[in-house]
């Protein structure tokens, strides 16, 4: 087989067919990407000196430079939403210090107050909607719009933004841009959390609760919820349809040692809503893979997903609780891609040595990428403290073993 172009090469895989090399992601999503502190070191490693862009506020994840797609081998790139966090877009930007020192352009719209305890907070009319601890890497979400929510009235109170004509414009531009300017396969990152963004927006303990006492007016949210989000879809899909190959949902189902919800209660409540979504992406948008990102231990929720019309996972967080390699791809490999699966970020990459990095790179692809169905990325974003010489064990690992013997 002749080389393939990224964009082929991914499209061939979610095809369940083996392309001429597994493909590789680097920082596509906001769940295969790089902490900006991280990032900054892997460059100096790579005598690279151009400035570094956090594109992700909530995480501090780096925007991947193509001199360093290219060197990794990636075959994916984003398409970014105009505000990826906190409402705050990125259509300029400004210097600033991260938690480590080292410099990064930030969001020009990005301004933290820092309170009595040295934490910074993101304020939006008066309310402290995000905060990053004095010693954090992160910022954590603080305002709960449902947390004293009793009744359908209450929800109703509750305004639920509509996908705005400036970012529909924009996102139109940008997938264009990298449709003709690019031979990568595009990844769109529309979001449509309904388990999760409920656990954001009212509250863990809230939300569980309701869910068991009172699961007619969790229904009643997520109705006008996935109601808001479907009319989103529907006009984000109408203007970068066209061009993206992949459409990113997430909703993390899982804990390190189960489903956060047992498998009734997914399929009575929340499995209606992701089958709604999905179902309007394979029906209306077939070449538009439907892709989920879903930490934790979800063995028992993978048939329910399919059954919902998933077609890619992602992170395949092979560190849980039964989430084996060899039982996902042999009991689910006709039906899902997997993408991610390629380095454990929780335990071997953090915390192994080279030689581990390496041979669980190979181990991994070895059980994955036979038949397709494949797309190499480490298990989540690669933290903080991670070594540059880790982080090249992996792409160099993975660059070296990538081709499939014709």
């Amino acid at each position: 087989m002749s080389e393939l172009t990224s964009r082929e090469r991914v499209r061939m895989a979610l095809r369940h067919e083996e392309p001429d090399k597994v493909p590789i992601d680097f920082g596509a999503m906001r769940s295969t990407g790089i902490n900006a502190m991280a990032y900054n070191e892997l460059k100096k490693y790579l005598n690279i000196d151009t400035p570094t862009k956090v594109y992700d506020i909530f995480q501090q994840l780096a925007e991947p430079e193509e001199k360093i797609l290219n060197i990794l081998g990636a075959d994916v790139v984003q398409l970014h939403r105009l505000r990826p966090s906190f409402g705050i877009d990125n259509l300029s930007w400004k210097e600033a210090k991260l938690q480590d020192g080292s410099e990064a352009l930030v969001p020009s719209g990005l301004n933290p107050v820092i309170n009595e305890h040295g934490d910074q907070d993101i304020i939006v009319d008066g309310n402290v909607i995000a905060r990053m601890p004095k010693d954090g890497f992160y910022y954590d979400y603080m305002h709960r719009p449902y947390k004293d929510a009793k009744t359908m009235d209450d929800i109703d109170k509750v305004l639920i933004e509509e996908i705005s004509d400036e970012e529909i414009e924009y996102l139109k531009v940008q997938a264009k841009k990298l449709y003709e300017e690019t031979d990568r396969a595009i990844l769109g990152n529309f979001g449509g959390s309904v388990f999760e963004q409920g656990q954001v927006e009212w509250g863990y303990e809230k939300y569980y609760l309701e869910m068991a006492l009172n699961p007619d007016l969790v229904r009643y949210y997520l109705d006008k919820k996935v109601d808001a989000y479907m009319r989103d879809l529907k006009k984000y899909l109408a203007a970068v349809g066209e061009y993206i190959d992949v459409i990113n949902f997430s909703d993390d189902l899982g804990t390190q040692e189960n489903s956060q919800i047992s498998r009734e209660m997914y399929k009575n409540i929340f499995k209606p809503y992701h089958a709604k979504m999905f179902q309007y992406v394979r029906e209306n948008y077939p070449h538009v893979k439907v892709f989920i990102h879903s930490c934790g231990a979800i063995l028992d929720m993978i048939p329910e997903l399919i059954d919902a019309g998933l077609e890619v996972l992602n992170p395949v967080q092979i560190s849980a609780r039964n989430m084996d390699p060899a039982h996902l791809k042999k009991e689910f490999g006709k039906h899902l891609s997997f993408w991610g699966a390629g380095v454990s970020t929780q335990t071997t990459l953090s915390f192994g040595t080279i030689e581990e990095i390496k041979q669980e790179v190979k181990d991994l692809t070895e059980i994955f990428a036979p038949g397709g169905g494949f797309v190499f990325s480490q298990i989540h974003n690669i933290q903080a403290k991670v070594s540059p010489e880790k982080v090249m064990a992996v792409y160099d690992t993975i660059n070296s073993i990538r081709d499939y013997k014709k």
